[in-house]
């Protein structure tokens, strides 16, 4: 049995975020760019590329490099999808990481899984955003979250709102009395309201390329953004303006 596998969400609802996932940074689309931020961590057994049995989603197989398997659930939801990985992929515990972040720094992840491992009982593991919230909440887009994978199975049985069952960070967060959840203070460099490294809008693609085309494919680790970001304040005006307008709920 793996004791940490890491699992790639590409359970795609829409055509708008199947085409985000193959946009191009460099000569890799953002779903594999994302795959092999996830295959550089030191402190992952193995890694997946979890989607659905959607006729539409079959562009991911396209998309996926060929030594990375992909696990096709035939569940509607997330939480059923990630059940059901987790019956064909024996492991203790899993790293989530949404198929949209480009930029999800592999030190943090490992980071992360290294403190997971010590907390005692810990069934959710992630970083804290300066509000007090999981920062993978955040449009921040450099943080993975860690799950124990016996937590997972039992929100996959309890979980009944369809805002849950797509959602599993949502769902065991707001209920502590059945999780332990452990969060780690993230660093303050980059967790900031005027830093946006997703790419949900188009403007936030044109922020992504300048990112990339200014530090290159090799220098992308969460210090070296955030020290760029430093010195582009007319950028970091345009993150804050578009992160007050895209507030996560």
């Amino acid at each position: 049995m793996l004791d940490t596998l890491g699992i790639v969400d590409a359970c795609f609802a829409s055509s708008r975020a199947r085409i985000k996932a193959a946009r191009k940074l460099g000569t890799k689309s953002v779903l594999e760019w994302i795959i092999r931020r996830m295959t550089d961590c030191e402190q992952l057994d193995g890694v997946i590329v979890l989607t659905n049995d959607d006729p539409e989603n079959r562009i991911i197989q396209e998309l996926t490099p060929l030594d990375v398997p992909v696990f096709a659930s035939r569940r509607p939801d997330v939480l059923g999808s990630l059940a059901a990985a987790l019956e064909e992929y024996g492991c203790r515990s899993v790293v989530r990481m949404s198929a949209e972040r480009p930029f999800v720094d592999p030190s943090l992840v490992d980071r992360l899984v290294c403190t997971a491992r010590t907390e005692l009982d810990c069934d959710y593991a992630s970083y804290a955003s300066r509000n007090g919230r999981p920062a993978v909440l955040s449009p921040i887009g450099v943080f993975a979250e860690w799950f124990r994978t016996d937590a997972l199975r039992l929100a996959a049985r309890k979980a009944k709102a369809p805002e849950d069952r797509d959602n599993p960070t949502r769902y065991v967060c707001s209920h502590p009395e059945r999780f332990r959840i452990c969060l780690l203070p993230a660093p303050a460099a980059i967790d900031r309201e005027d830093v946006r490294l997703t790419v949900d809008i188009e403007e936030d693609w044109e922020n992504a390329l300048a990112i990339f085309e200014a530090l290159g494919p090799e220098e992308l680790d969460w210090q070296r953004i955030a020290h760029l970001l430093d010195h582009q304040p007319a950028m970091r005006k345009r993150m804050a303006a578009l992160n007050r307008v895209y507030a996560p709920s």
